[in-house]
């Protein structure tokens, strides 16, 4: 038995969902519910997976997908929805070899890999990365690993003391573990995505700054996923 708030947010996913592909954002969810914070459409979301209404697709921003609705509605009152684009870049494997699918060669035979640019991402503060699925970088393949790789275009100049400028285009390893100390790509609140810094400081997770203008934001283990971690940067002069 759902609540009337737990019906109204899932009603108002699912038609999100069937209507633009993708899920919507916690501000989208809280100013459909009419809710003062997004911490009431946490505990609400909490409460529709627990009841096996809603799940969360694993280490993608803005990925809830809708498992049933309620008996009330009818098994007829929904229709498929689409395969939601996600926040997840082109599988760039390692060990680039000649023939690997999704490397491309330059007249001097010199590897190139062309890796999908999602938008322009807050050094300063955080705002959510933008995917552009019609945008790529052509990137060294001596400068990648082994791994699925993307790139993101720097906004805000929080990052300059550990040389990262506005504009500049950085390469990020997908993965969602990280050394203490590590630049990584971090998703908070399911919602946000910025470029810091990672400290662990006892239970909490802080999210440095490179310049001390900006402070450091302190937050709860649950509230932070690592999206990945920066492996290159590129500058245009």
């Amino acid at each position: 038995m759902l609540t009337r708030k737990q019906h109204e947010l899932l009603i108002f996913i699912d038609k999100h969902l069937r209507t633009t592909g993708f899920s919507p954002s916690f501000e989208e969810m809280k100013d459909a519910l009419k809710l003062k914070s997004k911490s009431g459409i946490h505990r609400l979301i909490t409460a529709l997976e627990e009841r096996q209404f809603l799940r969360r697709r694993a280490h993608r921003a803005r990925a809830l997908e809708v498992i049933r609705m309620p008996e009330s509605l009818g098994p007829k009152s929904r229709t498929p929805e689409p395969e939601a684009p996600q926040f997840a870049p082109n599988v760039i494997r390692g060990n680039f070899a000649p023939n690997l699918a999704g490397v491309q060669k330059s007249a001097n035979e010199a590897a190139a890999v062309h890796l999908p640019l999602y938008g322009r991402i807050a050094a300063g503060l955080p705002i959510e990365a933008l995917r552009d699925q019609g945008t790529s970088v052509e990137v060294p393949a001596a400068m990648l690993g082994n791994g699925d790789h993307y790139a993101l275009e720097v906004a805000g100049d929080s990052m300059i003391d550990a040389g990262i400028l506005d504009g500049d285009t950085v390469i990020i390893r997908r993965d969602d573990v990280a050394e203490n100390g590590s630049i990584v790509v971090a998703l908070v609140d399911e919602n946000e995505v910025t470029l810091k810094r990672l400290r662990r400081r006892g239970n909490s997770i802080a999210l440095e700054a490179a310049n001390p203008r900006y402070e450091t934001r302190i937050f709860g283990p649950d509230r932070v996923r690592v999206q990945g971690k920066l492996i290159a940067l590129m500058r245009r002069y």
